[in-house]
């Protein structure tokens, strides 16, 4: 017994000496896409609700998932899940459902967005941001006239100089797919080796300028190393504020990605309370206006469209025409048959 006793008292002095601080410390811990807020947005948060808060960032989906299965799903407090991901999360038991009685604010949502597809009656998640996936491009090197396609990426009689290829595997293929004429959603065989095709001989063009998130994109095309990229419209419109002469953000005329973003709970958060502040905190009218206006993403939150700056409200860019909106598809979880674009993505890239 004297032996056991000993052995845990060093266990916990051992403990002792790491940063535990970091995990159970008395604040929110927030796990994000970079660039996805504005700078004062948590320390308004910690004024308003006097709750400190810590903010790690990702940049892909998958890095999220990877994220939390090797633990943060105990570490983090609210993570943002694109929307075909979050039926996977909630199989692999990632996240937990939100109190609504803590959540009175989700009453401000726009209608579509409290009773959606991927969570009927936001039963996990509660909506951040909305927006798509096109082509910011120098309109310098393409023509002020320019329609923008994405023959650009993979016709190769349409190619006029080196492009970028966003580093998101649902959200490339989809692109692709739109452009084959094609539901981002299909895992018909015949229509998947064509994509596979079209995709291999796109990455061995010599105008091929590799994958990129979305800011790394962004960054390529502003720099002059390529002359178009497939980034998220936010993303774009930094390039294009900052240059409007220069930089252009559109949905390519064959269509393209939608997508939401979602604030979620892990099933393990240390602070569930914090967590829910948080939440309804972001869907509040202004708060929730303050965000769209910082990043240019649409907001889902009807009762902040009074306080958003008139011409992002009026740029197709962020909101798109009725027109544009039948153009575009959302991505689902295709279940166990997500297998195959895993499996195509990896071919892609290893080729």
């Amino acid at each position: 017994m004297k032996k056991i006793t000993l052995t845990l008292l060093l266990m916990f002095a051992v403990f002792l000496q790491f940063p535990v601080a970091s995990f159970a410390a008395n604040e929110l811990r927030v796990l994000i896409w970079s660039e996805y807020m504005p700078e004062d947005f948590m320390d308004n948060f910690t004024k308003d609700t006097g709750i400190k808060s810590r903010v790690e960032l990702y940049e892909s989906t998958e890095e999220l998932v990877a994220k939390l299965q090797a633990g943060g799903v105990k570490q983090y407090d609210v993570v943002v899940p694109s929307d075909y991901i979050i039926n996977t999360m909630i199989k692999l038991n990632l996240l937990q459902k939100l109190d609504h009685s803590k959540l009175p604010n989700l009453a401000n949502l726009e209608d579509s967005f409290k009773n959606t597809a991927y969570d009927p009656g936001n039963e996990y998640t509660a909506p951040y941001q909305w927006g798509t996936v096109g082509m910011l491009y120098n309109k310098e090197k393409l023509g002020a006239d320019y329609v923008a396609s994405t023959a650009l990426f993979f016709d190769p009689a349409s190619r006029k100089g080196p492009v970028v290829m966003i580093d998101s595997i649902r959200e490339m293929l989809g692109i692709a797919l739109k452009y084959m004429g094609k539901s981002v959603n299909t895992i018909d065989k015949s229509d998947l080796k064509a994509l596979a095709d079209m995709m291999i001989e796109t990455k061995s063009s010599k105008y091929f300028a590799g994958f990129d998130v979305g800011t790394g994109g962004r960054s390529k095309v502003v720099a002059g190393t390529a002359i178009a990229a497939l980034v998220y419209n936010g993303d774009a419109m930094r390039a294009v504020t900052e240059a409007p002469d220069k930089f252009v953000f559109a949905n390519p005329k064959e269509g393209g990605v939608i997508w939401a973003d979602n604030m979620a709970i892990p099933a393990g958060a240390p602070h569930v309370d914090y967590a829910h502040t948080f939440i309804n905190w972001v869907l509040d009218a202004n708060n929730g206006a303050a965000l769209s206006n910082w990043t240019q993403y649409a907001t889902p939150n009807k009762a902040a469209k009074e306080f958003i700056t008139p011409e992002d409200l009026s740029n197709p860019a962020i909101y798109p025409s009725q027109e544009t909106m039948k153009t575009l598809e959302f991505i689902t979880d295709l279940g166990k048959d997500n297998r195959y674009y895993d499996e195509l993505w990896t071919m892609i890239k290893t080729r």
